[in-house]
């Protein structure tokens, strides 16, 4: 059942930035959903729109049964996480945390055991005398994070909210926000540039470029099967290598040089329309790293450029005449920068692109 919906919402500024392109969106009642894209892709501004921050150019925004398009924040019963804080100083944090009840109305007694109860949640019981200018990053992020639990409301929105985190706290903060998240079933739209936070929280990733959803699927989805060149590269780290080239009689050749790449005919499995591009059109074949490995008899022939630890693992990276892959050894494989080195591909792990559309075909 659709709980958010948005439909063909745009955004168009003053000074003629197209900053979101009629975006459709529906979102279930209890999914967590996230924003992902560069900066300036859209995705803060839709998040905007949908709390009322801002309003469209056009389109519509639906919450359950209404329509919100033209309502003010205050009517929306949404609870925001801002990037910044946006705590007041002045304030205590239990007073911050209260600060949206006694904005409703709500008696003191009530305000005071609903504060207690988020703080005990969230580990801030010892906190609560003390004033942000007295907290750490993570612990101010914390009490954003309650200000906006403390009234339960329908919606929780989050605009990059650990943006300012060093990454253990970022990694604490994630599972923090996912387990009240799952306890209250709370439907949230989640904004974030960084995929190592989308990948740990999501429901669903809702990836943007140049104010489109160019991709809305699971992690898991948007990782090994990425509906473009745009997803390929901008998901995973490293993202996934690209080689140009063109398949002819199902054997993948590289635009610069090297042996083909064999393609079993039954991986390919291509819808009719597509077959004609793949004899001799030109495509970019897709190997996440994990896929791609150090093999003496390996068809792509090149020379180690970098080789970088990662724990147990290790990335070295290969280039030749075709470009540069990525592959992904253990800590125990000796391989080093100036070496001759051959790769394989896991047939499984390979995605194929239409060079000119830039989208996925196989």
């Amino acid at each position: 059942m659709t709980f958010l919906g948005l439909q063909r919402l745009e955004k168009r500024w003053p000074d003629g930035t197209h900053a979101v392109r009629g975006i459709d969106l529906d979102v279930a009642e209890g999914e967590l959903v996230v924003l992902l894209g560069p900066s300036g892709c859209g995705k803060t501004t839709t998040l905007r729109m949908v709390a009322g921050l801002e309003l469209p150019s056009s389109g519509r925004v639906r919450l359950g049964d209404e329509d919100v398009t033209d309502r003010p924040p205050s009517q929306r019963d949404v609870g925001f996480v801002f990037q910044f804080y946006a705590l007041y100083p002045h304030m205590t944090v239990a007073e911050n945390i209260a600060f949206p009840l006694e904005c409703a109305g709500v008696a003191r007694r009530e305000r005071d055991a609903a504060v207690l109860r988020v703080a005990e949640r969230l580990d801030l019981l010892p906190l609560l005398a003390r004033r942000p200018r007295a907290l750490s990053g993570g612990d101010q992020q914390r009490v954003g994070l309650a200000r906006a639990m403390v009234r339960k409301p329908r919606l929780w929105l989050m605009d990059e909210p650990l943006g300012s985190l060093d990454a253990a706290r970022r990694a604490d903060m994630c599972e923090l926000i996912r387990v009240q998240q799952l306890a209250d079933r709370v439907t949230t739209i989640y904004v974030t540039h960084d995929q190592e936070e989308a990948m740990r929280l999501a429901d669903r990733i809702v990836v943007m470029s140049a104010g489109e959803i160019v991709q809305a699927a699971s992690p898991k989805d948007v990782y090994d099967r990425p509906a473009s060149l745009f997803v390929a590269r901008f998901v995973g780290s490293p993202g996934m290598n690209l080689i140009e080239g063109r398949v002819s009689e199902s054997e993948f050749q590289p635009a610069g040089g090297g042996a083909a790449i064999p393609l079993p005919p039954k991986m390919l499995a291509l819808p009719h329309d597509m077959r004609a591009l793949l004899r001799g059109g030109p495509v970019v074949l897709g190997a996440r790293p994990e896929h791609v490995r150090l093999d003496p008899s390996g068809p792509l022939r090149g020379r180690i450029v970098l080789e970088a630890d990662a724990g147990p693992w290790r990335h070295v990276h290969v280039e030749g005449p075709w470009g540069r892959a990525v592959a992904v050894t253990t800590a125990k494989v000796g391989a080093w920068a100036g070496e001759e080195a051959r790769l394989a591909f896991d047939p499984l792990g390979i995605r194929l692109f239409d060079a000119t559309s830039g989208r996925s075909v196989a």
